[in-house]
């Protein structure tokens, strides 16, 4: 094993490069309560409160980016996926940890065993594992650290998770009637209902639907029925965003007696022409825009990822296993005319727009200002740094493209968009990033020496300006929700 010093790496004071950062992170940043608006965690695992086995479970399960990392490193998938004992999965990314260097995994690791695991005083290789291995399972065994007491640890007050219209939301509601503190609330990701270019698949998720909505799916009008049903449903749930996960925007001419067709020659399991698809999904794209501009919600569009590249290992292992990467489809021309449809008739819902492409950071960046209407302090929000981008360099670079072509003031923050309960340290990760990037420019002489004025910045960013932005019914003082939250943990 090796030698043990304290704070080896990951320091008070990590990524904060001057003074000013320091005073920012440590006295308006670290504190904050934490707003996960967008993330996949599953909801059962937090109204079960899940108890995990072992670091392996917690830590390895689900996590494509370690997934990746570790063929890269040309470890077995055995060892990855595969039937390997957890022990001898935990070994072969403990292995892959050096090789990590200049990887974000390499800060996101560590600083996920400092915290919650209060592991400081070792770098995690092969020497190493068996060590860190006793000491997080010991410490899984505490109370605390399930899923809910994790979460509790990092602050959250706000936990938004993916969800399907189809999904009965049994969880959300079960958590709700306990009365737990933290907020958990579903997100309408309707993905499944624009995919008419796949009759199969798109047949069997309408029976879905209308099984969930109580409706016979049987043409549009009704399918329109039930996605209304199914929309109300999730609003009653506590659901206040929606999510659209698109390679690009479709923002074709249409006609309804067209998308009427297309449906229909759908429905009787017919194929499509891409040209009919695409029509479609023009059409649908506009609807639900309208529907979430009706109820107030806050539509989001992740563009840009191309999924499941290899074929083999889709058939083998299934979807979100770490075989994505970034598209180049351009697409600001579609999107601004799928905005401006919805602007059209003042039915354009405040929106976060994400790019997983940099070389679109400044299309974004400019698009979002055309359709600032001064409703809403930041109604158009260009997102977080996001999946291949959300690490030092892409967050800068968002950070940069805001600044320079929007308000940065007016930013919603980060999010996790992840599947672990650990990967709360992205929020504390991007808050550092953000101080050290402030902290810069006070002293280059880019922002005056106003450590007050910077800092109430900081702390819009890292909590006050989502908890404005989204309908959540929280405080928008930090200080006010953590006063709530030790009322309700008295009551209970």
């Amino acid at each position: 094993m090796g030698k043990k010093r304290k704070d080896l790496f990951i320091g008070k004071n990590f990524l904060l490069q001057n003074e000013a950062a320091e005073e920012l992170y440590h006295e308006y940043a670290r504190d904050l309560p934490i707003i996960d608006y967008h993330c996949h965690l599953p909801p059962k695992d937090v109204t079960d409160d899940r108890k995990y086995r072992n670091l392996s479970e917690i830590w390895l399960a689900g996590d494509h980016y370690k997934w990746r990392a570790m063929r890269s490193n040309g470890i077995p998938e055995r060892l990855i996926t595969g039937d390997a004992s957890d022990r001898e999965k935990f070994q072969a990314w403990a292995e892959t940890m050096p090789k990590c260097l200049r990887n974000p995994l390499y800060h996101w690791s560590h600083l996920e065993l400092k915290r919650p695991f209060r592991i400081s005083d070792r770098l995690l290789d092969g020497s190493t594992a068996e060590s860190v291995w006793e000491e997080c399972n010991e410490r899984l065994d505490e109370p605390g650290f399930t899923a809910r007491g994790i979460m509790e640890q990092w602050q959250v007050a706000v936990v938004c998770t993916t969800d399907d219209p189809c999904d009965d939301l049994a969880h959300h509601k079960k958590l709700a009637r306990a009365g737990w503190h933290v907020q958990m609330r579903p997100t309408w990701r309707p993905d499944k209902g624009m995919m008419i270019e796949d009759a199969t698949a798109f047949n069997a998720w309408l029976d879905r639907l209308g099984a969930a909505a109580n409706v016979e799916v049987k043409e549009l009008d009704s399918y329109l029925v039930a996605l209304r049903k199914r929309h109300d449903a999730f609003h009653a749930a506590g659901c206040r965003l929606s999510d659209h996960g698109l390679e690009t925007v479709f923002a074709d001419d249409f006609t309804e007696a067209g998308v009427r067709q297309s449906f229909a020659k759908a429905r009787a399991g017919k194929q499509v022409t891409p040209e009919e698809a695409a029509a479609f999904k023009s059409w649908i794209l506009v609807e639900w825009g309208r529907m979430d501009h009706a109820r107030g919600w806050v539509q989001q569009f992740h563009i840009g990822a191309i999924r499941n590249n290899s074929q083999r290992m889709m058939k083998l292992l299934g979807p979100d296993t770490g075989f994505d990467s970034i598209g180049d489809a351009n697409y600001a021309k579609p999107l601004s005319r799928l905005l401006d449809r919805l602007d059209q008739t003042d039915q354009l819902a405040k929106t976060v727009i994400y790019n997983l492409n940099p070389r679109d950071n400044e299309v974004l960046g400019t698009m979002i200002g055309n359709f600032q209407d001064g409703s809403v302090p930041g109604k158009m929000q260009f997102g977080s740094a996001w999946w291949f981008l959300d690490q030092k360099d892409g967050m800068e670079k968002q950070i940069d493209t805001l600044s320079n072509l929007g308000l940065l003031s007016r930013f919603v923050g980060m999010l996790t968009d992840s599947r672990s309960f650990l990967s709360y340290s992205r929020h504390e990760y991007f808050r550092r990033t953000l101080c050290n990037k402030l902290g810069q420019d006070i002293e280059d002489g880019l922002l005056p020496r106003d450590l007050k004025l910077i800092g109430n910045m900081v702390r819009d960013i890292g909590y006050r300006n989502a908890a404005r932005f989204f309908d959540f019914d929280l405080p928008v003082e930090p200080e006010d929700w953590s006063t709530a939250r030790e009322r309700v943990q008295k009551r209970k």
